[in-house]
């Protein structure tokens, strides 16, 4: 399983550990995922994601999942998340008219 967040993107990243005699050594700065069911207004049902802590606070302060996908770029979004995007756009599609 890779340590990428299904919403954000966020991934694992690289950097320097750096002592105090400035000696330099590769380390992994790894993201803070976390397994969560969200709900879905418009499906009505609960889906299951491995996100980060940071994408569940951003999920929660625009409003719910339906929100947050609305504004996500494609781009960020996992296979399984960009499937879920297109179901709620077309069920609210379907539902405005």
């Amino acid at each position: 399983m890779s340590r990428r967040c299904e919403l954000t993107g966020k991934a694992v990243m690289s950097g320097n550990n750096v002592s105090h005699a400035h000696n330099k050594t590769r380390r992994k700065f790894l993201p803070n995922l976390c397994n969560v069911s969200l709900l879905s207004d418009a499906l009505k049902q609960k889906v299951r994601f491995r996100i980060s802590a940071q994408a569940l606070r951003t999920v929660e302060h625009r409003g719910g999942l339906d929100a947050f996908l609305g504004k996500a770029k494609p781009r960020e979004l996992s296979p399984k998340a960009l499937l879920l995007k297109k179901q709620i756009e077309k069920k609210l599609a379907e539902v405005a008219a």
